[in-house]
């Protein structure tokens, strides 16, 4: 048995080497000459798995550790009998981090108060649903679009595009590429989406780049028809518009908002546990090892004399800061792959303890529903 494995996936090293023949590869090496004799591929996003690189292959099963899978040929793998899993939600506190960091830099750096807000989060899948009971711990009103999930469930909680078009401050995308159909979300913004905003709200893509079209939002910046957009998902990746980066978007990062460390580790851990699941390997109950920490895993927040929306501020700010990446990527952004694949150690809420002194109770409980620990 051969497997071909993606060699920017961590903590899988070691996990098939019983079993198989491992090969790591960077993406852009994986070719139909490295791929002919593999029985399984685990992949990242930056591989096209189509026919120019499986038709003449013996590939049986292909992994993505990611959640999108729109670099799969799913028609083609149908046709030709190759099976294939993606790894949903396996980012999605991750994204939630990266949200919340980006609602809080960009509240402080307008000065205005989140709870004065209404946001609109477009696509209420995994992410989007994290994004929503974030936005409501932090007091801002919430309006849900997704079509997909209002025809299966009833349209009580959802609400029309229309409507987050008219009474959105900020909307948030959390969508799968659809090129087409009832559903397709190629294009979702563009000209005539922003024509039909009421406030001028402020756009965030971490969804897919495509899901906005880059001149749309371009002249909507320059119009101002939005306030403004913070972008870490573009159009022709890693070839991003660079006018847009530098001198329209507030904060534009290089297609990371799901690279927390656990948001890897959960995807690698699903995608080695679906090989072993397909090929019947023995361990479907296999976890990655040595996640790496911050160097700090405690935030001390004293809230003395301080309203709630500083310490939450101050405990999300403590574990990630959008900014970080966002100079990062304006200082070179020929360097957008590399801040990828060397992105460094970041970890989610639930890895950090806040030791807390003069915080009232009900701050307290909106830092755990956050997902963060409390110690006194």
């Amino acid at each position: 048995m051969k497997i071909i494995i993606d060699d920017k996936i961590p903590y899988i090293r070691g996990a098939f080497e019983p079993f198989a023949e491992v090969v790591y590869l960077p993406g852009s090496k994986t070719t139909p000459e490295v791929v002919k004799d593999a029985d399984a591929l685990v992949t990242r996003t930056r591989t096209k798995c189509n026919q120019e690189l499986l038709e003449e292959s013996n590939v049986k099963f292909i992994a993505t550790a990611t959640i999108g899978y729109d670099h799969i040929d799913t028609e083609y793998c149908k046709q030709a009998g190759i099976e294939w899993t993606n790894a949903p939600g396996c980012n999605a506190e991750s994204v939630n981090q990266y949200i919340a960091s980006a609602l809080f830099s960009y509240s402080m750096k307008k000065r205005f108060d989140l709870k004065d807000k209404t946001i609109g989060i477009v696509g209420v899948g995994h992410v989007g649903s994290k994004v929503a009971r974030l936005c409501e711990t932090i007091g801002m009103k919430v309006l849900l679009n997704d079509p997909p999930r209002e025809r299966i469930e009833g349209g009580e909680q959802f609400v029309s595009i229309k409507k987050i078009q008219k009474e959105a401050d900020i909307i948030t995308f959390h969508v799968p590429l659809n090129m087409k159909g009832a559903d397709a979300t190629f294009h979702l913004v563009t000209d005539d989406f922003i024509q039909s905003l009421e406030k001028k709200p402020l756009l965030i893509n971490s969804c897919r780049g495509e899901v906005f079209d880059t001149e749309a939002i371009k002249n909507a910046i320059k119009s101002e028809k939005v306030s403004g957009c913070i972008i870490d998902c573009w159009e022709n990746e890693p070839d991003i518009d660079l006018e847009l980066l530098q001198k329209l978007a507030d904060y534009g990062t290089p297609h990371i908002a799901g690279y927390s460390k656990d948001g890897k580790a959960n995807g690698t851990q699903m995608s080695v546990q679906a090989i072993s699941r397909f090929f019947n390997l023995g361990i479907d109950d296999w976890e990655p090892e040595n996640v790496e920490l911050p160097e700090k895993t405690v935030i001390h927040i004293d809230g003395n004399q301080r309203r709630e929306y500083s310490i939450l501020a101050e405990a999300v700010l403590s574990t990630y800061d959008i900014e970080t990446d966002d100079e990062a990527l304006r200082e070179d952004p020929q360097q957008f792959e590399k801040l990828r694949g060397d992105y460094p150690v970041r970890r989610e809420f639930a890895t950090y303890t806040i030791k807390v002194k003069n915080v009232e109770e009900t701050i307290k409980l909106k830092l755990l529903k956050l997902g963060f620990h409390i110690s006194e």
